[in-house]
């Protein structure tokens, strides 16, 4: 029986361990800066959440955690919606 369910073309695989699902990223010198509201229950909605990375953001394999190739970075960011 032949599998005619379709392949997506450049999906990101970890050249270590073969994940290709799972992933993570790490940003150095990061300032985060959240704005949040109370409510009347005493509970915090966040409104606003702002970030600011001075530093490098690196990639990595979620299953692993081998950092990956920068290459692999900037195909993540093509393809982050």
């Amino acid at each position: 029986m032949s599998n005619n369910e379709p392949t997506i073309a450049n999906r990101l695989t970890c050249p270590f361990c073969g994940n290709d699902t799972d992933f993570f990223q790490i940003a150095e010198d990061a300032i985060i800066t959240t704005h949040f509201t109370q409510n009347s229950d005493g509970s915090f909605t966040q409104e606003v959440n702002d970030s600011q990375v001075l530093g490098e953001i690196k990639l990595f394999c979620g299953e692993c955690e081998e950092e990956l190739p920068p290459e692999f970075f900037d195909r993540f960011n093509e393809m982050v919606f």
